[in-house]
C-alpha cells in the first residue's frame, strides 16, 4: 500500500502532469505548435529542460547527503516508521505547493519539485529497507513485484481522474483550464499521505525509541563506510551495486525526462500531410498506458527470473533498454513512439521490481537493513543525479535531446557488461542457488 501511495508522485508529478504543464507555462509556441520562445532560456541562460533536470538532480543529490545520517539515526533507535512519516509529509505536501507554480514564480515552483523528490527519495530509503525484515528470500521477488504492481494500479487510477479534470475542467465547475493541473497536484498530496497511513499503521509497531546521542548524527557516515568495507570482501555485491548503478541510471533518467523528450522531439502526420508536435492528451496517455503494461511487465520477469534467475533476466531487461535508446534516437512519429512507449513499460516494471529483490538475496545476515538498503538507496540516487544531469547538460549543449537519449543508452550497456562480472562472482561464491530461487 505504500507503493499504492507514493507511485501518484511518480506518475502524475514526474512523468506525466507536471513536466508536460511545466513545459507548457515556460515556453511559446506558434500556430504550429512549434516552441519559439523558452522563457527561462530567456531569464535565466539556461533552457527550461536543463533547469527541470537540474532541479531533480539537486534533491536527489540532498537525499544522498541525508540518507546516511538518517539510516544510522534509524538502525540506533528503531525508528525507520517514524522517518517514513515525516519524509511522505514533506513529499505530500510539496505536491500540494505545485498548485502554486506558474511564470511569476518559477523559482518556487522548482524548490517544491526538488522538496517532493527529497520526500519521495528520502522515505523509499526506510520503506525498502523493511524487505528482508518482512519477507523470505523466496518470496522478495513476488513481493517486490507486488508491490510495483500496486503502485501501478494506484496511480493509474489517480491519473485517470485528473485526466477527466484536464480534458473536461467545465464538468468538475472548473472555468479555468490551468486549475485541472493544480488541481492533481494537490490530490496527489492528498492520496500519497492518505494511503500512507494504512502502511503505518499495518506495520509492526517498533520498540521503544532509543534516545540517539549526539555523536549518532554522523555515525551514519561511519557505518556507510562500515557497509562499504563489508562490499569490498563480498564481490557479488559490490558488482552488482556499481551494474546497477549505471542500468538503474538510464532507467530513471528516461522515468524523469522522457515526458519533456516527447513534447519537444515526437511529431504527428495531420490529414492534409503537414506536421505538428505531439499533441498534451496524447502524450498523458501514451504516459497511462506504460503504467499499464509496467503490471504485466512486473510479473512477467519475475516470472523469468524463477525461470532464468535473476542476473539473466536482469540482462534481457538491459537488452530491451538498449534497444528502446537506440530506437528512441531515430524516432520522430507518434505510431512508432507508441510502440515504444508499449516496450517501454514492459521493462520499466520488471526491472526495477528485480532490481530491489535480487540486492535484498545477496545481502548477508545483518541487523542494519537501513544502513545496507541506505547504500543500495545512495547508488540509486547518484544514478539520478548524474543521468538527469548529464541529460540536461548535453540538450544544453547541444540543443538536441536526441543526443542526450543517445547518452542514456551508454548507461545501459556499461550496466550489462558489469552484470556478467555479477553472473561470474555468482558461480564462484556459490551464491547462484540462493539468486536463482
Amino acid at each position: 500500500m505504500f507503493d499504492w501511495a507514493n507511485s501518484a508522485y511518480s506518475l502524475v508529478i514526474t512523468s506525466a502532469v507536471f513536466p508536460i504543464f511545466y513545459e507548457a507555462v515556460t515556453s511559446k509556441k506558434d500556430a504550429t505548435g512549434e516552441i519559439v520562445e523558452d522563457f527561462i532560456m530567456d531569464k535565466y541562460g539556461i533552457r527550461n529542460t536543463t533547469m527541470y533536470s537540474l532541479a531533480i538532480s539537486l534533491g536527489f543529490l540532498i537525499v544522498a547527503i541525508l540518507a546516511p545520517i538518517l539510516s544510522g539515526i534509524a538502525d540506533y533507535s528503531n525508528s525507520k516508521k517514524v522517518l517514513m512519516k515525516i519524509f511522505t509529509w514533506i513529499g505530500g505536501l510539496s505536491c500540494m505547493g505545485l498548485y502554486f507554480f506558474s511564470l511569476d514564480n518559477v523559482m518556487f515552483g522548482l524548490w517544491m519539485v526538488v522538496l517532493a523528490c527529497i520526500g519521495y527519495s528520502g522515505s523509499i530509503v526506510f520503506y525498502d529497507a523493511y524487505l528482508p525484515e518482512i519477507a523470505e528470500p523466496k518470496d522478495h521477488d513476488k513481493i517486490s513485484a507486488n508491490g510495483y504492481s500496486m503502485g501501478y494500479i494506484g496511480s493509474v487510477l489517480l491519473l485517470v481522474f485528473c485526466l477527466a479534470m484536464i480534458t473536461s475542467p467545465a464538468t468538475f465547475g472548473l472555468s479555468d483550464a490551468s486549475m485541472g493541473p493544480k488541481i492533481s497536484f494537490v490530490l496527489v498530496g492528498l492520496w500519497w499521505i492518505g494511503f500512507s497511513q494504512i502502511t503505518f499503521r499495518t506495520l509492526v509497531k517498533e520498540p521503544n525509541m532509543n534516545r540517539v546521542p549526539r555523536e549518532i548524527l554522523g555515525s551514519g557516515y561511519a557505518r556507510l563506510r562500515k557497509v562499504w568495507q563489508e562490499v569490498q570482501t563480498i564481490p557479488v555485491i559490490k558488482w552488482y551495486l556499481t551494474a546497477y548503478f549505471f542500468f538503474n541510471m538510464g532507467v530513471l533518467t528516461v522515468m524523469y525526462m522522457a515526458a519533456n523528450f516527447a513534447a519537444k522531439e515526437i511529431k504527428i502526420i495531420n490529414e492534409d500531410g503537414t506536421e505538428s508536435p505531439l499533441e498534451t492528451m496524447q502524450l498523458i496517455m501514451t504516459i497511462l498506458i506504460i503504467q499499464v503494461v509496467a503490471i504485466a511487465g512486473a510479473f512477467l520477469f519475475s516470472f523469468l527470473s524463477k525461470k532464468l534467475g535473476n542476473i539473466k533476466a536482469l540482462m534481457i531487461a538491459i537488452v530491451i533498454w538498449i534497444g528502446i535508446c537506440i530506437t528512441g534516437y531515430f524516432v520522430v512519429y507518434s505510431t512508432s513512439f507508441f510502440i515504444m512507449a508499449g516496450v517501454v513499460g514492459l521493462v520499466m516494471g520488471g526491472i526495477q521490481a528485480l532490481s530491489r529483490s535480487t540486492y535484498s538475496k545477496l545481502l548477508p545476515d545483518t541487523v542494519d537493513h537501513a544502513s545496507y538498503f541506505s547504500f543500495f538507496e545512495i547508488c540509486q540516487f547518484l544514478g539520478v543525479i548524474f543521468g538527469t544531469a548529464s541529460f540536461g547538460l548535453i540538450f544544453q549543449v547541444t540543443n538536441n535531446l536526441r543526443d542526450s537519449i543517445l547518452a542514456v543508452g551508454v548507461y545501459f550497456v556499461i550496466g550489462i557488461i558489469l552484470l556478467t562480472r555479477v553472473s561470474s562472482k555468482i558461480n564462484e561464491t556459490g551464491e547462484k542457488s540462493k539468486i536463482h530461487r
